[in-house]
């Protein structure tokens, strides 16, 4: 029966002992409450390590009983394994370059071989109940490498990954050392999931530029495999909150809590020490607000939560020692006989008294420097069971993206801090209600529940896909019905186009020359008297001519504007025309000046835009520009956009590799007919042919072609195989 497995780098419960007996309390995180339904369910486990070091065999023996009752499965590390690998790599290399905080970075080779060890040694985890079928979801960056391990010892799994924090731009991300082997190893995922947008842009960015590959949309070309890279905003258990609020339990704390703030308007701040959560801004902003608005002074209280965290850390020492330097002088400064601005907490609270606090609170202030979601937001809204409160919001949250309704903020600008704290406090209630009923429903409906239920039915999906696509791809027994087809038939047409098919791309054109193999291939196939092979190519028919005009076989240049049967003359199409060039060659010069890298070729009845020199990001950026330019241009006029593998070529609408390949034909029958093409214009070619014929796409799943190959080395090995067997057929 398929189970699904989780993994993260905690299990979702804190152990303590009583009376020498174990006991496990579930955590109360969004991710542990929303996995909750996953991971207790049949024989589902979640992997991870119990929060603790356990050295003694026995006691792992029976905290291993204890918690397999529980679906969960620990991953026992040593005091240097949790000190080099999560204290070191995960908090001091990803997670300040992550939050773009990069010169708290320490890239030290140690913090790498461990983080490499304990990786696999969670590898070696899953592996132990892995069987096929299982679904994996990898959880977050202390994992990074696991995708990838699992990949290799597990081609078939269905894996998905889900970062939780943000991933940096390409600039960031490129300080890491060891940056390509975190990416491949992310890349063993079939489906990378990520808070925002930014986040799987800049994944995609880094991907394309530090590997290579190839980049569609959303979609990542990894060897043979699709890998989506998509955004699911994580959201909250709302309906624990909105219970929680209307308890009398909860209601009594906000009544309590009311009292001791003396029925001020309060405003609330929690986080979790950090550099990355904007706390000295936020109190330099709230100081810049009493200053500007003295009016305010006794009216209102800042109660500001600091959950300890890593406070014997220098960086996070110093931070804590500013934090209390700030709070002291703001209230020295501000401070009456009754009454103290800032109400500061360096501790952790139950439940029930954040979810007080979330009703007690007129504003929460939430401006964190970079954060992945923030679910504090969410939290508070939540619990706002009457539609009242103002939130104000951080832009670098990813919950800001979908709580538009809130006052945001940039969290830098300490005035905008300021001027929003008073714009909050004079909001109307109407105001407030309509913004407060917005956010409601949009965490209403992205709850946690929603937002694990869409990443695994899409993973779902994306697997599904990349198992129909794998169908298509020619597999050793696909391959020999191919050359029995062929060695069986009487008369044969061969159509293959060059560039990307039988050779492969080349920065320089002019320099993808064809190789003595190539030469030795092509004449095989066409010294067979059955055989009628056409190279059909985008290429300039001089090109052609030049390399392949002696050769026994026919040829079709720039997409059937010329053609030439063997031991003739070329030949174009009647009636065409390039007058247009004089109006659309300037468009071209112009992008090209604006373009390092970029250069023009002129055809007979064609213009192309080349960017394969150029930069990474600017190429694909200038590209889409002059597509939206040209097709302004060419509304009227008989011409066609064909964009390819880094270039745009503008040809008249008459010409077309699929009316080429039906002229060249004519009326007759062929027995057997194979079409070879990677490029946009092959797609003519595939639609043309008859459903019987054998067309591939070379390098790309989608296509109207019924079977794939990855590279032009497999065409040629394909190709061989068609000239050997039948060699082989005439020595029987």
């Amino acid at each position: 029966m398929r189970k699904t497995i989780i993994v993260s780098n905690r299990l979702p419960v804190k152990i303590t002992r009583k009376n020498e007996e174990i006991v496990l309390m579930p955590s109360e995180g969004g991710l542990a409450t929303g996995l909750g339904s996953v991971y207790r369910e049949g024989s589902n486990v979640w992997i991870g390590w119990p929060g603790q070091e356990v050295s003694d065999l026995a006691e792992q023996e029976e905290l291993t009983t204890a918690l397999g009752k529980l679906n969960l499965l620990p991953v026992y590390l040593t005091a240097e394994e949790i000190n080099q690998f999560y204290e070191g790599f995960s908090n001091e290399v990803l997670w300040p370059v992550f939050h773009y905080m990069s010169t708290y970075a320490r890239y030290e080779q140690s913090y790498w071989d461990y983080y490499m060890r304990v990786n696999e040694k969670f590898k070696e985890a899953v592996l132990a109940v892995a069987e096929p079928g299982d679904v994996i979801w990898v959880q977050d960056y202390q994992l990074l490498l696991l995708p990838g391990l699992l990949r290799t010892d597990l081609p078939d799994a269905s894996i998905g990954f889900f970062q939780h924090i943000p991933f940096p731009s390409y600039e960031l991300f490129r300080l890491i050392p060891w940056r390509e082997e975190l990416l491949n190893g992310i890349l063993g995922a079939d489906l990378i999931g990520f808070h925002t947008f930014d986040d799987a842009r800049h994944f995609i960015g880094s991907c394309v530029r530090l590997l290579a590959f190839h980049a569609s949309a959303n979609t990542i070309t990894v060897n043979d495999r699709n890998v989506m890279v998509e955004t699911f905003p994580m959201g909250i258990d709302n309906r624990k909150f909105e219970s929680l609020s209307a308890t009398a339990g909860v209601q009594n704390q906000v009544q309590v809590l009311g009292k001791r703030f003396q029925q001020m308007r309060i405003i609330l701040s929690i986080d979790r020490l950090d550099y990355s959560k904007g706390i000295l801004q936020r109190l330099q902003g709230f100081d810049l607000f009493l200053q500007n608005h003295p009016e305010y002074v006794e009216k209102v209280g800042l109660a500001m939560i600091i959950v300890p965290s890593r406070d014997t850390v220098p960086q996070y020492k110093e931070l804590r020692d500013q934090i209390d330097q700030l709070v002291g002088n703001i209230n020295a400064r501000y401070r009456t006989m009754g009454w103290s601005p800032i109400h500061y907490f360096y501790r952790s609270f139950p439940l029930d008294i954040l979810t007080a606090l979330y009703n007690l609170a007129d504003i929460c202030l939430v401006t964190p420097m970079r954060d992945g979601m923030n679910l504090v937001a969410k939290e508070y809204v939540a619990s706002r069971i009457h539609n009242n409160g103002v939130l104000i919001l951080s832009e670098m949250a990813g919950a800001s993206k979908e709580l538009i309704d809130a006052i945001v903020v940039n969290p830098n600008n300490t005035n905008a801090i300021a001027e929003a704290i008073a714009i909050a406090l004079s909001m109307p209630l109407t105001e407030q209600q309509q913004r407060m009923k917005a956010m409601r429903q949009m965490v209403a409906k992205f709850n946690v529940y929603h937002w694990v239920k869409l990443f695994m039915t899409t993973l779902d999906d994306v697997k599904k896909a990349q198992q129909s696509m794998q169908a298509r791809r020619i597999s050793p027994g696909m391959a020999q019905e191919m050359v029995h087809d062929y060695v069986h038939a009487g008369k044969r047409a061969l159509f293959l186009d060059y560039d990307g098919t039988l050779v492969d791309f080349n920065v320089n054109r002019e320099d993808a020359n064809p190789d003595p193999d190539l030469y030795k291939l092509l004449n095989n196939l066409a010294s067979d008297p059955q055989n009628q092979l056409v190279l059909i190519s985008g290429r300039h028919h001089t090109n052609l001519e030049q390399w392949f005009g002696e050769l026994p076989i026919d040829l079709i240049a720039e997409h059937g504007a010329w053609h030439k049967l063997q031991g003739g003359a070329w030949t174009q199409i009647p009636g065409l025309t390039d007058q247009w060039k004089a109006e659309i060659q300037p468009i071209l010069e112009t992008f090209t000046d604006r373009t390092p890298g970029a250069l023009i070729e002129e055809k007979s009845f064609s213009l192309v835009w080349h960017y394969r020199k150029v930069e990474e990001g600017l190429g694909d950026l200038r590209a889409n520009e002059l597509m939206d330019t040209l097709r302004y241009y060419i509304a009227d006029k008989p011409l066609q956009l064909l964009p390819g593998d880094k270039v745009i070529e503008i040809k008249n609408v008459e010409i077309n590799k699929g009316k080429a390949a039906l002229a060249w034909m004519k009326d007759e029958t062929f027995d057997f007919i194979l079409g070879i093409g990677d490029d946009f214009t092959d797609e003519d070619i595939f639609k043309v042919l008859p459903a019987n014929a054998y067309t591939i796409k070379v390098g790309n799943y989608v296509s109207a072609a019924r079977y794939y190959l990855r590279s032009f080395r497999e065409v040629r090995q394909l190709l061989k195989m068609l000239v050997q067997e039948k060699n082989a057929l005439k020595l029987q």
